[in-house]
């Protein structure tokens, strides 16, 4: 079978290595790709916005399944193009990726259907906004509305922070149309963690778990990023809370989309706050994290191919999932400058002597080539993940595989999984 994967990250570089290990795959192509990708698939010259030219390619191309990693063409309505035209596909329809391309939405059908998430109010003013700020104090939560790349949500720890917050997003327009409206939202204390699963709809599937790392800096200090690291299993989530957010939180929210007409498949994700044993929704993500995903696919042990065609021809009751035992964590090393303005065009050494070692996978994630040599292209440049007997023999491994690696600027934290290794 041929599979065509949209994106050009580490989550896509990911997803394109285990498909790779299908015994059903014959053929690759990823549109943009990266320099990593470009070594296990056909990367497609065409651009990934252009949906027309997308299905043209997989008509042409005889492909039998599109996989989608990123959140944009989701929120754009890829996924409904190619079901009209009969394409199989793996991703939720326009619709069903409101969950994450409107909070407001998914905010309200959370509450409607009594889901547990923080307190929140919308507000389309920012005059409005600002008076409830001062109503509610801080620390508090200012959320815009829309898709911003991950960097649309701010923790204010005082009011002025927050009221910096809501100017960036409302004045600034730091985000554009997505900060139309904002949420105010209270902020929720205790530890965070990552819940993906697969759906067809009907069927919901749990993935090993995972935890990743937001904060730029050792110790969860610094902006926001698109995630620094990540391992996996997290031990916070125990069997008996999984077993309460599949029941409380993804199995209700499924249905709640079911009684909106809407029918979800693909991958679930959800951004949980754990405190003292009880979970709520932070935020819902319609699609693998990243850099949750370079982890927790190196624990899959079922064919990913089966996985998504089950999903996408509705059957995934008839899919017996299994993982590996082995813990794996992805550390990402990062430009300088990043999450701002950053670095592109440095040399990258090192990479094949970190492939080199035993249970280690460097996955591309701003990388592209200059003649023969990968140099740097993104923010987020590899995520070097390993797996090991435990989390610490995990960690080891990948910052062993880090030492090896070399550009200028580059930056990476050094806690990655501590926090794992820290409880009791």
């Amino acid at each position: 079978m041929k599979v065509l994967v949209i994106g050009g990250g580490g989550r896509e570089h990911a997803i394109c290595w285990k498909l790779s290990q299908s015994r059903s795959v014959d053929k690759i192509y990823c549109c943009p790709g990266n320099a990593g990708i470009a070594q296990i698939a056909e990367c497609i010259k065409v651009d990934q916005h252009d949906f027309q030219s997308l299905l043209d390619v997989v008509k042409y191309e005889w492909v039998d399944l599109t996989i989608i990693g990123p959140e944009d063409p989701l929120s754009r309505g890829i996924v409904d193009l190619f079901e009209k035209e009969g394409r199989r596909v793996l991703g939720p329809t326009k619709a069903g990726a409101q969950l994450e391309s409107s909070k407001v939405f998914c905010k309200d059908l959370l509450r409607s259907h009594g889901i547990p998430t923080a307190e929140y109010q919308v507000f389309t003013s920012y005059l409005h906004a600002e008076e409830y700020i001062k109503f509610k104090g801080a620390p508090i939560v200012i959320k815009a509305d829309g898709l911003a790349a991950g960097k649309g949500v701010f923790v204010a720890s005082t009011i002025e922070e927050a009221f910096d917050a809501l100017r960036i997003i409302m004045k600034d327009r730091a985000f554009g149309a997505a900060g139309d409206k904002v949420i105010v939202e209270e902020c929720l204390q205790g530890e965070e963690a990552s819940f993906m699963a697969f759906t067809d709809g009907k069927t919901i599937v749990p993935m090993v778990s995972s935890q990743d790392h937001k904060r730029i800096f050792d110790n969860d200090k610094g902006l926001n990023t698109g995630g620094m690291g990540a391992y996996s299993p997290a031990p916070i989530l125990t069997p008996e809370l999984e077993k309460t957010v599949m029941e409380k939180i993804l199995e209700p929210t499924v249905r709640a989309l079911r009684s909106e007409g809407i029918t979800y498949k693909g991958v679930l994700y959800a951004g949980l706050m754990i405190r003292n044993g009880i979970p709520s929704v932070l935020e819902y993500n319609c699609r693998l994290g990243d850099p949750e995903t370079q982890p927790v696919l190196s624990r899959l042990k079922t064919d990913f191919m089966e996985i998504a065609m089950a999903i996408a021809e509705g059957r995934l009751a008839d899919i017996r999932i299994e993982w590996l035992p082995d813990p794996a964590v992805c550390v990402v090393i990062s430009s300088k400058g990043y999450p701002g303005q950053y670095r592109k065009g440095d040399v990258i050494t090192g990479l094949d002597k970190a492939q080199e070692l035993e249970g280690v996978q460097v996955f591309h994630a701003g990388t592209s080539f200059r003649d023969d040599t990968v140099v740097t292209s993104g923010g987020r440049v590899l995520g070097v993940t390993a797996t090991g007997k435990d989390i610490g023999a995990a960690k080891a491994r990948a910052y062993e595989a880090v030492q090896k690696i070399h550009f200028d600027g580059m930056h990476y934290r050094k806690d990655i999984a501590d926090r794992a290794l820290k409880r009791p």
